[in-house]
């Protein structure tokens, strides 16, 4: 996850003739106030995506059970190839034999605010601190909100990075329960899984 955002990854990986995911051109601004999203995605395996505009991209993590409200509940995180800003306006349906395929949608979206201090409480910048493993931030969404933490806790065998997402115990702490990724809404159509791919034509973004 170290170094500034950059897009080949994610270019190299798709074809833009086949899929409805946008293209994206080069890393944007870094905006006042960074945005969040967090998209369900029916893949060869159903998991969330957890996405943070950072260095005008959006850093990823694939988060197979979600993320939890609950302080108690360490969720896996695997880091994905940064994504274009444009993806978190992204709902539809990836076609079958296509990177990713399957479906998508939006579960929640909105705006974090970096918290992390070094030793001496003094700010380090979101970037900075993803690059050391282990970022702090307070998020502002439609259903996740407080703070949360990514850490960096080992190299699998394979030179894969292995993350955490926890939840911080604060205010907005709760025990309640993820979604069942199935039934779980988007916060923008309110559609489904099932209802987002029987919507888009012929299988198709």
């Amino acid at each position: 996850m170290a170094g500034k955002g950059t897009l080949s990854e994610y270019h190299r990986r798709r074809d833009f003739a086949r899929t409805g995911e946008p293209r994206g051109g080069e890393p944007g601004a870094d905006a006042e106030q960074p945005s969040f999203v967090v998209q369900i995605h029916d893949a060869t395996a159903m998991h969330f995506d957890f996405r943070l505009e950072v260095d005008g991209v959006l850093k990823s993590w694939a988060v197979p059970k979600g993320p939890s409200s609950d302080p108690q509940e360490k969720r896996l995180a695997m880091p994905t190839e940064d994504h274009p800003l444009e993806y978190r306006d992204f709902e539809g349906v990836i076609a079958e034999g296509e990177y990713g395929g399957g479906t998508v949608i939006i579960w929640d979206e909105g705006t974090f605010t970096n918290l992390t201090e070094d030793r001496r409480h003094r700010p380090v910048p979101f970037a900075e601190a993803l690059a050391d493993g282990h970022a702090s931030f307070w998020l502002d969404g439609g259903k996740l909100h407080g703070g949360y933490a990514l850490t960096r806790i080992r190299t699998d065998r394979g030179g894969r990075e292995v993350w955490l997402l926890v939840k911080r115990s604060d205010r907005r702490a709760s025990h309640a329960k993820t979604p069942d990724p199935r039934r779980a809404r988007s916060v923008r159509s309110g559609r489904t899984l099932r209802q987002m791919a029987n919507a888009a034509p012929d299988g198709d973004a």
